[in-house]
């Protein structure tokens, strides 16, 4: 077993009043690598401005600047990841879901 040591203390991460989180599940379970660069940009980019239920109002257009995205790939990104059933979107408000069982690779 590998001993690991905190390399500075005055900098261990905590998340204070944010409720940004992804699981060890996220990594372990093959979700980060089945997701291209703009699913992941779009899934980090929730998930930060998400409150602790995972809910945010952010807009299309100010996500698309943000991560310097193209409609069309915005589009696709929100798309795949709410078939990969990793977000819900209604038209106005999106919510971070828990991670499913198992990832979906198509």
């Amino acid at each position: 077993m590998i001993r690991k040591k905190v390399l500075d203390h005055d900098r261990i991460r905590s998340t204070d009043k944010g409720f940004s989180f992804i699981p060890h599940r996220f990594l372990t379970d093959g979700f980060l690598q089945s997701l291209s660069w703009q699913e992941l940009a779009l899934y980090l980019f929730l998930v930060l401005a998400s409150d602790r239920n995972g809910l945010s109002f952010y807009g299309d257009r100010i996500i698309c600047a943000t991560l310097g995205l193209k409609e069309n790939d915005y589009l696709f990104a929100r798309s795949s990841l709410i078939h990969k059933d990793l977000i819900m979107y209604n038209g106005t408000l999106f919510q971070v879901l828990s991670l499913p069982k198992s990832t979906h690779k198509a």
